[in-house]
């Protein structure tokens, strides 16, 4: 039964990513061919539009068919009318659906920190493109030195990203600890959090640098799971078992908007403890379940 189950969930997933490529490509091509960038914004809210269904589509046959088993805790004031970054904690590509599951229609479009190589995934790649997803390479610290020019053009996406993001409402989820956790990385990292990876700050500190002003706030997102090994096929196949998403609203603090992460030592080291204070009571809250 589970396999059946998750055959017939990954078809559905085909079927509505496929039904709605069609008009995510013909708006994609007229984006390209669409002259000034006033012109092209009504373009890409035809596209957020598609994005939009998409999920909507998906979440309806999700919420029928495979009746997850989530318990959610939101805070009061979320607007999709509002500017918002979403910080979460990163297991498995379930997440992603979790997030939708609690937040869709509640806070607005969406955009992710994405990996470069994502582009390649048909209609999925092209739509991160489409909808301008900053899609970065993820570099270690090391090739980070190596190569500071490949590190300079990540910076440069996201810069891009906050730029045309204060055009309109937007809300930037970001799985801070950069990849999926897995007892190996955890171990790899030396990690000093039981159940975390360490937390990369870069992208965080140039979202609220650059749109620190706009923010209406933080939303603080732990998720948490009673498989101690969850998967998107397990997830898919209705198998997966309790599910828990609990967001905390946090207000911006106002010298993160005042400072630079990657020009002032004082502020890198700053932004660096809150985010560890951050995680420490994230890593303390899953401890607890």
């Amino acid at each position: 039964m589970p396999l059946l189950k998750g055959s017939v969930s990954l078809l559905l997933l085909t079927l509505t990513t496929l039904f709605w490529a069609v008009p995510l490509i013909l708006l994609t091509l007229l984006k390209v061919i669409t002259p000034g960038r006033a012109l092209r914004r009504r373009v890409l809210d035809g596209l957020n539009a598609v994005a939009l269904n998409w999920v909507g589509c998906n979440l309806w046959w999700i919420r029928r068919w495979l009746k997850p088993r989530l318990r959610v805790e939101l805070p009061d004031g979320l607007s999709a009318d509002r500017w918002w970054l979403v910080l979460s904690n990163h297991r498995c590509w379930t997440d992603i659906f979790l997030l939708f599951l609690a937040l869709h229609r509640r806070l607005p479009m969406p955009h992710f920190f994405v990996k470069r190589q994502l582009i390649w995934v048909p209609v999925v790649g092209l739509a991160f493109w489409a909808l301008e997803f900053p899609m970065l390479r993820r570099l270690t610290r090391e090739q980070r030195e190596r190569h500071p020019h490949l590190a300079r053009r990540d910076r440069e996406a996201t810069e891009r990203m906050c730029r045309l993001a204060r055009e309109r409402p937007i809300a930037i989820y970001n799985f801070v600890e950069g990849t999926r956790f897995t007892p190996a990385k955890h171990a790899a990292q030396a990690s000093p959090y039981r159940h975390l990876l360490r937390p990369r700050a870069g992208g965080t500190a140039q979202v609220v640098s650059l749109l620190g002003d706009r923010l209406d706030g933080i939303l603080d997102v732990t998720l948490s799971y009673a498989n101690p090994d969850p998967t998107f096929w397990g997830f898919l196949c209705g198998s997966e078992g309790a599910m828990t998403l609990e967001a905390r609203r946090l207000a911006v603090p106002a010298w993160m908007a005042e400072g630079s992460y990657h020009d002032d030592p004082d502020y890198k080291e700053r932004f660096h403890s809150w985010l560890n204070a951050l995680w420490q009571d994230k890593d303390a809250r899953l401890d607890s379940r």
